[in-house]
């Protein structure tokens, strides 16, 4: 196989990674907003694992929910946005980025994606999703979070082996 059909190849499976990563958050996100009441909960799993349909206008947490109108939108939206497509510009452009690496960007960025367009489209992002199992507990959350935590689990992963890999006796 040539490097530029190599590439190819490996900018479609990011795109398409990236538009299942969107597409899945989105497809939930209206799922959710069309078949469960504002804070209505449903539990799919007892307590455990519950649905909770709520809008957050905030970021992770609801943090910066109470910013000023135009500073919230420069700095939850904007600036996201703006690092967001130079994250699938480096993706795409970049020659020597391992598959790994690809995989854990497409992942973070098409969740970050996904809560972009909630927040540019919906002027809030919708969470839905949340687990109590006691000790551990979760904020609500939806899709394009799990979408953002996987891609971090990801570099972790590949940190640590790679640093396992230069610890000597391995």
């Amino acid at each position: 196989m040539s490097i530029q059909s190599n590439r190819l190849f490996r900018n479609i499976a990011i795109i398409v990674l990236l538009v299942a990563n969107i597409g899945c958050d989105q497809i939930s996100k209206s799922v959710v907003r069309e078949n469960v009441g504002f804070y209505q909960t449903i539990h799919v799993i007892r307590d455990y694992v519950t649905i909770t349909y709520v809008e957050n206008t905030g970021a992770f947490l609801s943090i910066g929910s109470s910013l000023p109108g135009g500073l919230k939108i420069f700095i939850l939206s904007v600036i996201p946005l703006i690092a967001l497509l130079f994250g699938v510009i480096y993706l795409l452009t970049k020659k020597n980025l391992t598959w790994l690496s690809a995989l854990a960007l497409s992942f973070a960025i098409g969740g970050g994606i996904g809560n972009i367009y909630d927040r540019l489209v919906h002027g809030s992002v919708t969470d839905f999703m949340h687990i109590n199992f006691g000790l551990f507990q979760t904020g609500i959350f939806n899709m394009a979070d799990v979408s953002i935590m996987t891609g971090m689990f990801i570099f972790l992963y590949q940190s640590y082996s790679r640093q396992k890999s230069r610890l000597p006796g391995y």
